[in-house]
């Protein structure tokens, strides 16, 4: 896993030693908002950060300023693309770090590293309607709505939503980026 930075970020991969820092991300109830379940202890969160240390598809956000990771990304295989060579994307922020544009500057690296990088040609991304923070930072960086799927979600506690789908082509990307 490459590690990718931004002016204000790097995105690495999870280490066992981020253990408090996943805890203080996934302990608010705001991260319902993503379909995650919060975590009630650190033991929840060294579990849960086992999971990420072995797995090549998520990215911790890290704060340059002082190490600390405040979020992560998923990058997953999107195998319902037909032709296109298709990720989703996925993504938490801890709720301290709100409102200071570090999710869409994450985002857009990631965008930046899958197209011109990882040669991808669509990136796709799901949101809950509720989800209005999640909304923006598609939409600032360059995703389009694509549809809504009626009760295509279900989150932990087995309640359904509909799953809001939005999605930006490489040559959209190229043509904006150049």
């Amino acid at each position: 896993m490459e590690i990718l930075e931004t002016s204000r970020l790097v995105l690495r991969k999870w280490r066992m030693t981020d253990a408090e820092d996943l805890f203080d991300i996934m302990k608010s109830p705001s991260v319902i908002m993503g379909g995650w379940k919060p975590h009630s202890d650190i033991n929840m969160s060294v579990e849960v950060l086992k999971e990420y240390v072995e797995s090549n598809e998520r990215w911790a956000i890290e704060l340059k300023s002082n190490g600390k990771a405040i979020g992560s990304v998923r990058v997953y295989p999107d195998t319902n693309r037909g032709k296109f060579y298709a990720k989703s994307i996925n993504y938490v922020l801890s709720e301290e770090y709100h409102g200071n544009g570090y999710m869409t500057e994450a985002v857009r690296r990631m965008i930046k590293y899958l197209f011109e990088e990882k040669n991808v040609d669509l990136i796709s991304a799901f949101r809950y309607p509720d989800n209005i923070k999640s909304k923006k930072v598609l939409e600032n960086c360059g995703f389009e709505y694509e549809i809504t799927i009626e009760n295509g979600s279900q989150r932990y506690d087995g309640q359904f939503f509909d799953s809001i789908c939005y999605s930006i082509l490489k040559s959209d990307y190229e043509r904006t980026n150049l």
